[in-house]
């Protein structure tokens, strides 16, 4: 992919704050007409940099009221079973591969300490996990494109 200039770096920053601001909006504010705004962020698209719009839902208002973090470490061998059993999981919304003594991270929200117990069951099959409830989460950062 070739290099993000300045004007794209300024247009992830405003895309990332308000993902349904208007082509001519974003336009606006970064100092180019609609259409040009428009065909760069096809472009950031269709290169793949820009993945996706999304809606963000609180949780606990869809009935999902137990939030926890669990950590699997497993072995090397067991880990697509561990991985395709995260992806049938529908209450795991994040997995992360990571270093260090666990292998894996999943973010879980479940309805009740009941189907979180399910949960941490299944992936214990895998080996030893680790659980910790989150107490309170703070909205993520933008990336930085700089």
């Amino acid at each position: 992919m070739e290099s993000l200039d300045e004007i794209d770096r300024a247009i992830l920053d405003l895309l990332q704050t308000d993902g349904r601001l208007t082509g001519a909006e974003v336009g606006r504010r970064v100092g180019l007409s609609q259409p040009a705004a428009s065909a760069r962020i096809q472009r950031l698209e269709k290169s793949g940099t820009i993945t996706g719009y999304r809606a963000v839902v609180e949780p606990a208002s869809v009935g999902l009221n137990i939030h926890a973090v669990v950590r699997l470490r497993t072995t090397h061998a067991q880990l697509p079973q561990a991985l395709a059993l995260a992806t049938r999981i529908p209450e795991v919304v994040t997995t992360l591969r990571v270093t260090g003594e666990d292998c894996l991270l999943f973010d879980v929200h479940c309805p009740h300490a009941g189907r979180l117990e399910q949960v941490v069951d299944s992936l214990a099959r895998y080996g030893p996990v680790n659980t910790s409830l989150v107490l309170r989460s703070y909205p993520p950062k933008p990336l930085p494109t700089e």
